[in-house]
């Protein structure tokens, strides 16, 4: 099973899992979720640009291909996920790039699907 879809699919049943169990502080994420990504003064596709940035240099790759995955539906170009991929590797510094080097991936994997360049 391909990388990426290896992280997708465990996130789902951590979610899953998660629900069922009736987990108080995950239903609270959720919200908290569903408040910051909804359009404000920033734009959600804004805001998911800044969780790509963030998320390189906290070196999440969960965090890369769901919010990499997440930019791209709200209207991201290709152009606009790599300039906040160099934001994080700026302000991650060297160990930033290897982060990056997976977003590559992740980026690949959605646009090649949308014909985006």
């Amino acid at each position: 099973m391909n990388r990426l879809k290896e992280i997708a699919r465990r996130r789902k049943i951590a979610h899953h899992q998660l629900l069922k169990m009736n987990s108080k502080v995950y239903q609270a994420f959720i919200k908290m979720e569903e408040a910051t990504y909804t359009d404000g003064a920033l734009r959600k596709k804004d805001k998911e640009l800044i969780a790509v940035g963030i998320s390189v240099v906290i070196d999440c790759e969960s965090c890369m291909q769901w919010h990499i995955e997440q930019a791209a539906q709200a209207g991201a170009t290709r152009n606009e996920v790599l300039e906040a991929l160099e934001v994080g590797m700026e302000m991650g510094g060297g160990p930033a790039t290897v982060s990056v080097r997976f977003a590559l991936e992740v980026m690949d994997e959605v646009f090649d699907k949308t014909g985006d360049q």
